[in-house]
């Protein structure tokens, strides 16, 4: 085994990385969120209204608007047909508010359209959720068998985990394209100025960069995991 098994692991640089990656994009998209949560919209619609607004001009009416608990919890859940806008921005009649509901409307869209990199994503979803629950202990119950049979768990647990790292990567078009969509139907259907615009891009870039953060992240770790168990089919 490689010398760090017993002793400091260089390679949990990788891990505190992406953990910086990470803590510095969720500090921002929360930063610009408050900002631009001071600014009314001029239309003074709420996050709610925007969204039926947005929904109904799409032709979808199967979707329903729901109010959770919580801080930027916002989510489309394409089982449920229904489009859940958090505290912060169901009731808030601010640009950034709108905009965070204008996202999970693109979302909604998407769905409508059959979008293909939300169908993928949709399907990659079980496996990988199964593949991040399962990847550590097969590569950990795979370091007490001999080298063949220890070999396998391990690749077998690193592509487990690989399907992860693949659903976060296959999440950065959706969310892109959820933003454009966002932008683009507020702008046509005049829900924001084009003063208010900007603000909104804002808030939408700084919650896109959250996603690019943990797809970071998430190769950063797996880049861990080859290196250090990678060389293991070689090892006596």
């Amino acid at each position: 085994m490689p010398y760090y098994y017993y002793g400091f692991d260089p390679t949990y640089v990788l891990v505190l990385i992406g953990a910086v990656i990470c803590l510095i994009a969720s500090a921002r998209v929360k930063s610009t969120f408050n900002k631009y949560s001071q600014y009314r919209s001029m239309s003074g619609m709420t996050g709610a209204q925007a969204a039926e607004r947005i929904l109904n001009s799409a032709g979808i009416y199967d979707v329903t608007v729901c109010h959770i608990s919580g801080s930027l919890t916002d989510h489309y859940n394409p089982s449920k047909k229904t489009l859940n806008l958090s505290d912060s921005v169901y009731g808030s009649n601010s640009v950034a508010a709108i905009g965070v509901a204008a996202h999970e409307c693109g979302h909604a869209i998407q769905h409508q359209k059959n979008y293909v990199p939300l169908t993928l994503r949709t399907a990659i979803v079980p496996v990988a959720n199964i593949g991040s629950t399962l990847a550590w202990p097969l590569i950990l119950i795979g370091l007490f068998f001999n080298r063949s049979t220890g070999a396998m768990l391990i690749n077998l647990g690193i592509l487990c985990f690989s399907f992860a790292v693949l659903f976060q990567l296959v999440t950065l078009p959706v969310e892109f394209n959820a933003s454009r969509r966002a932008l683009h139907i507020l702008g046509e259907q005049g829900i924001l100025s084009d003063s208010e615009l900007p603000y909104t891009r804002k808030v939408l870039k700084a919650a896109a960069l959250t996603y690019v953060a943990s797809a970071a992240a998430a190769i950063l770790q797996l880049l861990r995991l080859v290196l250090l168990f990678g060389g293991r089919n070689r090892d006596d």
